[in-house]
């Protein structure tokens, strides 16, 4: 079996465009989706999304033309060989680049041996814990308001993105913690790597009096002295955003430095799910929980999913809210049921069912590259 030809497409829906701080726009989500066919009639699909400011992103999609003919030919049940080979000695290419095309390659393997990927991984467990992630919304009343429909969509937990404005993100959560004392909800507060040393410190300790389950991204990923200072001082656990550290070197070193008391990271980030399951074991040998980001479209959850339900060392799914912007253009959908919990998908591979009508409908760029020939349409 080889590879025969991977198709690309960018796909740009008309969805409802959030942010998740006081100075970023509404975000562009822009979802990369390739297919990888062999020569026997097999395939494997993936997406990665983007966010960007001022229009949508073709720049991951560009980066895998540079990176599709290293596949050509191969073998895909050499993931391990081929994620390597992917990694540039030179300039790095995208990580989301290289992510989708692994992530592929494993739905591939998962339908081939008509499995979900989860129980290739290792199979730990097939539901968990979910906590709705929310946007930035307009004021203290809108988040209570909408606190209130999660719960009773049976969310029992929620991490607010907000202004990342310490003294206003506070009075949220004050109002938040006063609003729902005895409903025994877990909440958490994202702050989008915008806070300084001493805010971060300020805003920990009164998070850590109020009951929050943990504090996100006060400095910069790459702030690990800053890190280390922080959760030294402070009980509440403190973990990065995940979207900077990209690494399997850098993630160790963070862990051995004891820079955070969770890890985070995303198989879209972090090259695929190849070295996210790597990344997994080395937070469980450093006895950390690694709480995974599964923002983004679905074929961006499924697989996230499928690495959390794989390991022990990560309590919580990432739901993002309101659903409907982030599942265009799928059949099948990931959505937290009554109890709180996420089940992992049905079919083997991913799982989930690309509608590719929709697809279709909003695609802005679509190449296919094969040994054959390579063909462009804008």
């Amino acid at each position: 079996m080889r590879i025969d030809e991977v198709e690309v497409r960018v796909v740009a829906p008309k969805v409802r465009r959030y942010t998740w701080s006081h100075d970023i726009p509404e975000q562009y989500m822009t979802n990369t989706v390739v297919i990888i066919r062999t020569d026997d009639g097999l395939e494997g699909i993936a997406g990665v999304s983007n966010y960007t400011s001022f229009e949508n992103d073709k720049y991951t999609a560009q980066n895998l033309r540079h990176i599709i003919p290293i596949l050509l030919g191969k073998d895909p049940l050499q993931r391990e060989t081929l994620w390597r080979s992917m990694c540039s000695r030179g300039f790095p290419f995208a990580s989301g680049a290289i992510a989708v095309l692994d992530i592929a390659l494993w739905d591939l393997l998962g339908k081939m041996a008509n499995l979900p990927i989860y129980k290739l991984l290792g199979g730990a467990r097939d539901r968990m814990l979910s906590y709705a992630s929310t946007p930035l919304l307009e004021d203290i009343p809108a988040y209570l308001s909408f606190v209130s429909e999660l719960i009773k969509d049976g969310f029992r937990a929620v991490k607010f993105h907000t202004w990342c404005i310490p003294e206003k993100d506070l009075a949220l959560a004050r109002a938040v913690r006063t609003e729902y004392q005895g409903e025994g909800v877990a909440f958490m507060l994202d702050v989008e790597n915008n806070y300084d040393r001493l805010s971060a410190l300020r805003v920990a300790r009164e998070l850590q009096d109020l009951g929050f389950t943990w504090f996100e991204a006060p400095l910069h990923d790459s702030d690990l002295n800053g890190y280390r200072e922080l959760t030294s001082r402070v009980d509440i656990p403190v973990l990065p955003s995940g979207n900077w550290i990209q690494d399997l070197q850098g993630f160790a070193h963070a862990l051995q430095t004891r820079a955070w008391s969770i890890a985070r990271t995303d198989v879209t980030v972090c090259g695929g799910i190849t070295p996210g399951k790597k990344a997994m074991a080395l937070a469980e040998a450093a006895g950390v929980n690694c709480e995974v980001m599964s923002w983004g479209y679905t074929l961006i959850s499924a697989a996230n999913l499928h690495v959390m339900l794989s390991v022990s060392n990560c309590t919580y799914f990432e739901q993002a809210v309101p659903y409907e912007a982030y599942e265009y253009g799928m059949v099948d959908t990931i959505r937290t049921g009554p109890d709180g919990h996420v089940s992992a998908p049905k079919g083997p591979g991913l799982g989930v069912q690309v509608d590719w009508r929709a697809m279709d409908a909003a695609t802005i760029l679509k190449f296919s590259s094969s040994s054959r020939t390579m063909v462009s349409v804008v």
